[in-house]
């Protein structure tokens, strides 16, 4: 095997990976770069974050068609070309995978097309896709091997009738009906997406509520347009059986509310949430820990157990989220580096790109029930919004969390069209301290959804022009 020598080697070239590398190049260190993948990008790019919002963006403009008769404006009803959408889906991911080449190239990093596996603290051999194996020496690692869908025991995942989040952003083909198992944020974006593709979609979520730990009324907001998108969306119920039949997949289901105990789908999405890639790493030949959940153990510069080796991204904690893992990287080259650094952001966002989005930071109302935390809350709901109204979309709410004594912002959350680009705001607050004050005497653009920022932050006044609440 050919032996080779780094600096600096970056194991997964996903979203923490590879901006970790890029600064890593910047800053004057000899890199190299290992992935599966012929270029850059991982999950998020190729199977995640870019292909499903490329399907989410075609159907949101369906919905808007669909609806635009409500302000006297009529299209023909939509014809869907799924092989033209599915071939422009992947041209989006080509164009972004390849970009992401050429800025390897450019920086000098040297990219390895293999899986990677450590053999100790400061070697790697990395096996070919033609079978070929190499091994690298390096100085210091940084791990960044993503996630990968969690299974259901018992119920395979068969890409012919039952499917993961991978399979069913293949969009081989819309089925007349897809039953999603899991009603957290990947189950209803791609849920969302064969809805409006023409699927009959149910939701089975075994909690009381989707989206479980986000606030139950922003989640409200999108509950009451799902119903009308969804053919059924099922609570408090388990699925306990599933089999393969000529007719497609037969389903049984258990809950107190189950009217159908059994029923049959053409395609079934298994969406329960994600696994940390740390298997088959060769990580017991260092000195690296894993937790009971399978995560690797990292302090606040990302360091594991083993000094040589770090870890980011999904395999390094909750939460799960690509730019949690771009964030974590870019920091954990600079420790590398030697710049006095740490893990402790005050907010990080999480965004579901549904039809309306979600969108919240800092600690949210629920978090603070279940702890005890003395709270206030200001909402301004989008119905007040001039923006939101000429938008035709009333159905949002932007919500505040306040300390009550400092009157400092803990929290943000918005539910409604655009909610994931409003977020930025809320996240920039809260690492400044700001306070409830700086977010309404700050001169937001009118008319605008970024208004009801602060707006809301009037209504924790009583001061709002165009909302007025009892007191």
């Amino acid at each position: 095997m050919p032996n080779m020598t780094t600096q600096l080697v970056v194991v997964g070239a996903g979203p923490g990976g590879y901006p970790a590398a890029f600064l890593a190049a910047d800053l004057g260190m000899e890199v190299t770069l290992v992935d599966m993948e012929p270029n850059p990008g991982g999950v998020c790019l190729y199977r995640g974050c870019i292909p499903s919002k490329a399907l989410l963006h075609a159907s949101k403009l369906l919905t808007e068609a669909r609806e635009a008769s409500e302000i006297g404006i009529h299209f023909e009803a939509p014809k869907i070309d799924v092989p033209k959408l599915r071939a422009w889906k992947e041209s989006v991911v080509g164009k972004l995978t390849g970009g992401l080449g050429q800025l390897s190239k450019a920086r000098k990093v040297r990219y390895i097309q293999g899986r990677a596996r450590f053999t100790d603290a400061q070697t790697l051999s990395i096996k070919h896709p033609d079978g070929a194996e190499e091994t690298l020496t390096f100085q210091q690692a940084l791990l960044a091997t993503g996630s990968r869908p969690a299974v259901i025991p018992n119920f395979p995942v068969e890409p012919s009738c039952i499917w993961d989040s991978t399979t069913a952003l293949n969009l081989e083909a819309v089925p007349a009906s897809l039953l999603v198992v899991g009603g957290g944020y990947i189950g209803l974006e791609l849920g969302s997406v064969y809805a409006s593709l023409g699927s009959k979609v149910t939701v089975v979520e075994m909690m009381p509520g989707l989206l479980p730990g986000a606030d139950r009324d922003l989640v409200a907001v999108l509950a009451k347009r799902l119903k009308g998108a969804f053919q059924s969306i099922l609570l408090n119920t388990r699925v306990i059986e599933m089999s393969k039949t000529d007719a497609g997949v037969r389903v049984k289901f258990e809950g107190p509310d189950v009217k159908e105990p059994e029923q049959l789908f053409e395609k079934v999405l298994v969406s329960v949430g994600r696994k940390p890639n740390t298997s088959d790493l060769g990580l017991e030949n260092t000195k690296v820990q894993i937790d009971a959940k399978g995560f690797v153990k990292v302090n606040l510069q990302r360091q594991t157990d083993e000094p040589s080796i770090y870890a980011i991204g999904d395999v390094a904690g909750e939460p799960m989220l690509a730019h949690k893992a771009t964030h974590e990287g870019r920091l954990a080259v600079e420790a590398i580096a030697g710049h006095k650094v740490a893990f402790e952001p005050r907010a990080i966002p999480a965004v579901v790109f549904t039809d309306p989005e979600i969108a919240w930071c800092g600690l949210t109302e629920t978090q603070a029930k279940a702890e005890g935390r003395d709270i206030k809350t200001a909402k301004f709901p989008w119905g007040a919004s001039g923006r939101a109204t000429t938008l035709n979309r009333n159905d949002g709410a932007t919500k505040l969390v306040v300390d009550p004594e400092s009157q400092r912002i803990l929290g943000v959350g918005i539910a409604g069209s655009g909610a994931g680009d409003l977020i930025a705001e809320a996240v920039l607050a809260i690492e400044m301290g700001a306070v409830v004050s700086d977010l309404k005497l700050t001169i937001h653009p009118h008319p605008t959804l970024s208004e009801t920022v602060m707006e809301a932050a009037e209504v924790f006044f009583g001061q709002s022009a165009h909302f007025y609440q009892k007191k």
